[in-house]
């Protein structure tokens, strides 16, 4: 046989293509032992029912308000179609953590081309258990379930890659095109997690920091002259204690000013940058804290400079930190 193309597989979250698999979306979320940390499986699946039940009404609200799905599938798909037209050496797939296209049914494909090299590539730019972690061993289990161990190769985190974080300051600059930055406080939004992970040596509140001093020169450099930046964490869940500072509360300490918010841990829309920043964040900052202007930047999503930051980073994973044959024990 001739050599194989490449196969390079986005890992992400997911969500619902439609109202009706809101519900597939939320238990598979809940159901997960790094969202809800309990190991028993029955239980874990009990509780994540009763969560689901008490919280469906409220988040197909969400979903109507912003077109009755999440974006993104529709941007991972267009993301997916500009990188197989642009690196005509590799075959870019995806997998959603929670929704279709789960891991089993996109490994059964390659399993069946006899693909024996796949890079990993995840969609979380800081690395954290819940997100990470979780998507991997969910590729691992299917792997296992199938007896198909292919060469794997990961990368894992990029959050100091220059050309990831150029492609964020060039999504900055375009989002503030024609208006003066020194007026105008960033906030750099990012999805909070449970203190107690933070606490036990997750990376993630780390290098959600360290991407916000690379970041901080990147601007200064780029004649991005904001009058503050910010770090902040959104969606919050359940009564356990996270990290913070949230970034409603954030939005509160600027009252008054000038506000523009880009999701630093996001790289494809979704509801939490769609709905809970662009529309519940945007209401309550210009109707109770005056806030003057409130601009929210997109996600990198199938930007262009993204695209080329992906191919990059897969081409040359020796290059970054990446871990090959990356192998961890499965919860």
């Amino acid at each position: 046989m001739t050599d194989k193309k490449k196969t390079t597989i986005l890992l992400n979250m997911g969500g619902p293509k439609n109202l009706e698999e809101i519900n597939t979306f939320l238990v598979n979320m809940f159901n997960d032992y790094y969202i809800l940390n309990i190991k028993n499986n029955f239980i874990r699946g009990m509780i994540a029912k009763k969560i689901v039940s008490k919280i469906k009404s409220n988040v197909i609200k969400h979903y109507e308000a912003i077109g009755g799905k999440s974006p993104i599938n529709a941007y991972t798909e267009k993301l997916i179609d500009k990188l197989n037209e642009l690196d005509s050496n590799t075959d870019y797939k995806y997998i959603m953590n929670y929704t279709p296209p789960y891991s089993y049914d996109v490994l059964k494909e390659l399993k069946d081309k006899n693909i024996d090299k796949i890079t990993l590539f995840s969609m979380y730019p800081q690395y954290s258990e819940i997100t990470v972690k979780s998507s991997l061993e969910s590729v691992y289990k299917a792997m296992k379930k199938l007896k198909y161990n292919p060469q794997i190769n990961i990368i894992d985190r990029y959050y100091d890659n220059e050309y990831y974080n150029d492609s964020i300051v060039k999504l900055i600059e375009k989002s503030i095109y024609n208006k003066n930055p020194e007026e105008y406080i960033l906030i750099l939004s990012a999805h909070s997690i449970p203190k107690m992970y933070a606490d036990k040596g997750d990376p993630y509140e780390y290098e959600c920091n360290y991407n916000v001093q690379i970041l901080r020169e990147k601007l200064y450099n780029s004649g991005l002259n904001f009058k503050d930046i910010v770090l902040s964490y959104q969606s919050k869940i359940g009564k356990v204690e996270w990290i913070g500072p949230s970034t409603i509360d954030t939005i509160k300490k600027y009252e008054g000013e000038k506000l523009i918010i880009y999701p630093l841990a996001f790289t494809i829309d979704n509801s939490e940058t769609i709905y809970e920043i662009d529309i519940e964040y945007r209401e309550e900052a210009i109707n109770k804290y005056n806030i003057k202007d409130f601009i929210v930047c997109p996600c990198l999503n199938d930007n262009i400079n993204f695209v080329k930051t992906i191919i990059d980073l897969s081409n040359n994973f020796s290059n970054y930190n990446v871990y090959t044959n990356y192998n961890k024990e499965i919860v």
